[in-house]
């Protein structure tokens, strides 16, 4: 059994009483089984340390666990993939044009869609906007029906963001007086280390340098455009080494230099298996109320379609999670939370995951809701003065200092 548009969108009804899709994955290492792998480290050089129940039936127990990848990283990564998808499967793009900016360091995006607005369309830098004609987004009508939208008011949501109403958002940031609306989340994925072999071992390393050179000689350096140089003797005398521009060669990446006490990473682990679980939610999305009996079931089987491709084009091969963590499916399960009985289904391939979200927009449409061919194909937004001042002044071009 596989699963298509016609179960989908009954499985959405209001009256429905299935529960979801959970896709189970075990993962292995791209280079072998146990060897260790870069878990996600937070502040303070910290894992994301754990415990879990794992197994089955007798064989149930508490294992300790390092979370790899967690719940919000899972959902960017697949907000990452639905940008990539978009122009195939003619989603909505918001797009912030930053050319407009003095230049930019090449690191950064010259476009920033709202795929990559951590809030979506609550986000700041929707707010801190001018749409093609130099108003006020906030005060057009798409961004004053954005700013409002609700899961009870969902069309400008299904119009411009969709993926908001799959991952859920917050509107914090309009005042008292302004909305406050919340949706939670109905996808829920991370990526679990089961039974480390250790957390404990630093990462021990040394920095090489050909020409060896020494690490003790103080340089004058300047932060902002990375440049330097070797003060004279008189200089030096009148140089102390608490000045903030005195740096040693060893602090700006010359000669051989040893991580120090303190400046230890936390190594890569090793685990005895490392799994993936993805969890999307019918009963999450039943919070999503579109009008009509049909338009609700329609529009919420969208949602879910659009998570399940993402996940697909995310997941559904070998894939690069940071440094030091490639991972390869070895074998995934889908099962189909009914009402009355669970029953596996057939994982979708990508084709057949973005079939399945064409066919679910097409009945939406069908239904009066603003997607499919509805769908304008891209929003084009600049920053406002504001937000450009702030660009400009943490990235200023040379000779603008």
């Amino acid at each position: 059994m596989s699963i298509d548009v016609d179960m989908l969108v009954k499985a959405c009804a209001d009256n429905s009483r299935a529960g979801g899709v959970v896709i189970e994955t075990e993962l292995e290492p791209l280079a072998g089984s146990g060897v260790p792998v870069k878990p996600a480290i937070y502040p303070g050089g910290k894992y994301q340390c754990d415990k879990r129940w794992v197994g089955e039936g007798q064989d149930r127990a508490i294992a300790d666990v390092v979370v790899i990848d967690n719940i919000p990283s899972q959902a960017n990564r697949l907000e990452n993939e639905l940008e990539k998808l978009a122009p195939d499967l003619g989603l909505p793009i918001v797009v912030l044009d930053l050319s407009g900016a003095s230049p930019l360091p090449p690191h950064l995006p010259k476009r920033l869609t709202g795929f990559r607005f951590p809030h979506r369309q609550a986000d700041a830098y929707l707010r801190d906007a001018l749409d093609k004609d130099g108003e006020d987004f906030t005060k057009t009508e798409v961004g004053k029906q954005l700013l409002a939208a609700t899961a009870d008011d969902p069309n400008p949501l299904f119009e411009w963001f969709p993926q908001a109403l799959l991952f859920g958002f917050w509107q914090s940031h309009l005042g008292k007086k302004g909305s406050q609306a919340k949706l939670a989340r109905s996808w829920v994925s991370e990526v679990v280390g089961i039974r480390p072999a250790t957390t404990d071992t630093p990462t021990l390393g040394l920095k090489g340098d050909p020409l060896n050179l020494n690490i003790q000689e103080s340089v004058s350096y300047n932060e902002d455009d990375a440049t330097w140089d070797l003060p004279d003797e008189t200089q030096k005398k009148n140089t102390s080494s608490k000045d903030p521009k005195s740096k040693r060669l060893s602090e700006i990446g010359h000669g051989q230099v040893p991580f120090g006490a303190g400046q230890e990473a936390p190594a890569a682990v090793s685990f005895e298996a490392i799994t993936q679980r993805a969890a999307l939610s019918f009963a999450g999305l039943r919070r999503v109320w579109a009008g009509s009996p049909e338009a609700n079931a329609a529009g919420r089987a969208l949602v879910a379609s659009i998570g399940l491709v993402a996940h697909v084009a995310a997941f559904g091969r070998p894939f690069s999670l940071r440094s030091g963590c490639d991972l390869r499916p070895v074998q995934t399960h889908w099962t189909w939370l009914g009402h009355n009985e669970d029953s596996e289904v057939e994982p979708l391939t990508l084709e057949l995951a973005a079939d399945l979200v064409r066919g679910c927009a097409q009945r939406a449409k069908e239904c009066g809701l603003p997607v499919g061919s509805e769908w304008t194909s891209e929003l084009l937004l600049t920053p406002k003065k504001n937000l450009l001042k702030v660009i400009e002044a943490t990235y200023p071009a040379q000779g603008d200092e």
